[in-house]
């Protein structure tokens, strides 16, 4: 089988960038051991995490008017500011409704942001004739941001250790997300894609882009290899983003647990095991985006490799929150270490399955479409999973929404894709 051959132009470097900035957020390997310094509960640490993606779901569809009367270059640059601003209040203003508000702006920043990178990287490809390499172009792309978030993770733990508190890391995280307004003053009109214009005053305008919008969504639902493709992608994301975060207490029970740098604080010990292991983990990320390509082509097929990696995925947390339940935090560990890798295995494939079914003048507002249903997945899950982890503990929670996911299954899964036709004046790309 010959190799693929991406085209590594300055697009290409720019769509790394781009992922690597956006990767460089610091707090990621801290953000539930943060909550829980400023003496968050598991519920309360799971509530913020569902305002946020409430607020994202509410946001999508005002957010996506401005984006779509103003290009998608002017939405990321918004998308950029908002997290900026989330990161300053995090940073300044202790407290559970400052740290609500702070999502409110963060979920301005993802709905700006959602699906609008990834169509403008599916109208390049489209525009270069190279639209075949899609999982193997977005599987490179997606791998330089694993070695944002790997690069992030050591300076996050150097910062945690020196500073002694978790806040100096959304600080930090200002940094890169100014260099990303930058770059995003780089990247070429045609990345807008097509701007819709719609006559009449602003209210009108409004109203019938929901119009347009939503009849674009009934089209993508009506046909059933679309509705399961992104039902899916949100299950599965969403139970990954919900539990995900719960790595880090893990690790702090078996940082504390080893008889090893004593002679260090709890926390600083915690840092520098969670700084090494999430960095060696998005090195491990970063490879796996990049060879996604390849896992695809020796899969029976695309629909086949979606399908067995859920399987797996969700086999993998039920053996972590077990171990983690009976204290075997060895087990625990390496079960999400899997289960990150594969997440960056299937996401490329993920994207390479929904844009065979979506059509490609609904490419950006059907993505939106898959990140509206996570937001909605991961505002449920988010509190059941605080929930059950304050009541019986962090183990037996991760172990009980696998098996639900597992079991969800039998219901979402994909089979050979097909297309939806296109509605006559449906939103454009």
């Amino acid at each position: 089988m010959s190799a693929v051959r991406i085209p590594k132009d300055r697009m290409y470097h720019k769509f790394r960038l781009y992922g690597f900035l956006k990767n460089l957020r610091f707090f990621d390997p801290f953000i539930v051991l943060f909550f829980r310094e400023m003496g968050l509960s598991f519920l309360e640490i799971g509530a913020l995490f569902s305002i946020r993606e409430i607020a994202t779901n509410l946001l999508e569809v005002p957010t996506g008017v401005v984006a779509d009367a103003f290009g998608r270059r002017k939405a990321m640059l918004a998308s950029f500011s908002s997290y900026i601003l989330s990161f300053l209040i995090f940073y300044a203003a202790p407290g559970f409704w400052t740290y609500a508000l702070a999502m409110v702006f963060f979920a301005f920043g993802e709905t700006f942001r959602s699906g609008t990178h990834k169509a403008m990287i599916l109208e390049y490809l489209r525009l270069k004739g190279i639209e075949h390499l899609k999982v193997h172009y977005y599987g490179h792309t997606r791998a330089g941001s694993q070695l944002g978030s790997a690069l992030a993770a050591l300076v996050a733990a150097g910062l945690v250790f020196y500073s002694g508190s978790y806040r100096i890391v959304f600080l930090a995280s200002v940094i890169p997300y100014i260099l990303g307004l930058f770059l995003f003053l780089t990247y070429p009109k045609e990345l807008d894609g097509e701007i819709v214009r719609v006559t009449g005053a602003w209210r009108e305008k409004f109203a019938e882009r929901i119009r347009l919008t939503g009849r674009g969504f009934i089209s993508m639902f009506r046909d059933p290899h679309t509705l399961k493709g992104l039902l899916h992608s949100a299950a599965f994301d969403g139970v990954f983003k919900a539990t995900k975060d719960y790595l880090q207490p893990i690790l702090k029970s078996q940082a504390l647990a080893l008889p090893l740098l004593l002679s260090l604080s709890p926390d600083e010990r915690t840092a520098l095991l969670v700084g090494i292991l999430y960095f060696f983990l998005h090195l491990g990320t970063s490879f796996a985006s990049q060879n996604a390509g390849r896992l695809q082509e020796r899969m029976r097929s695309l629909p086949a490799a979606v399908n067995s990696t859920y399987l797996l995925g969700m086999g993998l947390l039920l053996l972590a929150g077990l171990g983690a339940q009976f204290r075997i935090y060895g087990l625990a560990i390496a079960c999400f270490v899997g289960l990150y890798l594969l997440q960056n295995l299937r996401r490329p494939m993920m994207v390479g399955y929904l844009a065979d079914v979506i059509p490609q003048r609904m490419m950006a507002s059907g993505l939106s479409v898959e990140s509206q249903l996570k937001t909605i997945a991961l505002a449920g899950l988010a509190p059941l999973v605080g929930f059950l982890a304050d009541a019986v503990g962090v183990g037996y929670a991760l172990a009980i929404v696998a098996a639900g996911a597992q079991f969800l299954w039998i219901f979402l899964r994909v089979t050979s894709p097909g297309k939806v036709e296109a509605v006559q004046g449906g939103v454009g790309g």
